[in-house]
């Protein structure tokens, strides 16, 4: 049983889900067809872990900046079966689950954005709380998000493990003062991340909290 954390709050892309190339396919695709614009996929990295609204602000979108994040989402929703969880990913989350913990999720996308990626996964219904972007004024490495699932489940900090694969995500979870594992299986060259956990594989996250 997990002694120390009642709460595993997760980010979704690079965490739960591999959903990095069809993000970054999509947006291309995006920018493309609005602006001309078509960066490597290869050199946009950077872009995952921002807002959407983050990312028109950093390729100076202002005028287009819905009709693209629109026109993304439908990107995202045509290339859907490239998104799928990282191998492990549901086993984790019933172990988790059986164990007694609360299973939430912390990300910088949208709640329309959110349902896109999971309602057509099994894994959807673990979740009991789900704060997103729109949900708050700031978002990570702010700890408004993290601090706005505890304004909601009343969980203390000390109750609470947030996962996720970048260094926004650790950023956000030290602010609020809740420990943090980095999915180095989604994080590649930041495994380096500060953490309290650095798990490289869900089953060694689950051996890691379930095993204590």
């Amino acid at each position: 049983m997990n002694k120390k954390y009642k709460h595993i709050v997760f980010d979704v892309d690079g965490t739960l889900l591999d959903t990095a190339y069809c993000i970054l396919y999509s947006l291309r695709e995006a920018l493309l067809a609005v602006t001309g614009f078509s960066p490597e996929i290869e050199e946009m990295g950077h872009v995952l872990g921002r807002t959407s609204i983050g990312n028109m602000e950093y390729f100076g979108i202002t005028d287009r900046a819905e009709e693209t994040i629109a026109l993304w989402v439908e990107n995202e929703a045509k290339h859907s079966d490239l998104m799928q969880p990282f191998e492990g990913i549901p086993e984790l989350l019933e172990a988790l689950k059986n164990a007694g913990c609360t299973l939430g999720i912390v990300t910088s996308r949208t709640h329309e954005e959110l349902d896109l990626v999971l309602d057509p996964l099994p894994i959807r219904p673990y979740f009991t709380v789900e704060i997103c972007s729109d949900d708050t004024e700031e978002h990570k490495p702010s700890p408004a998000p993290l601090l706005k699932y505890m304004e909601e489940t009343g969980a203390g900090s000390g109750e609470i493990l947030y996962v996720g694969d970048s260094s926004g995500d650790g950023k956000c979870a030290s602010a609020a003062g809740v420990d943090f594992a980095c999915a180095v299986w989604g994080a590649h060259e930041n495994t380096h991340i500060p953490a309290q956990y650095h798990p490289e594989t869900p089953a060694e996250l689950a051996r890691m909290l379930l095993d204590a």
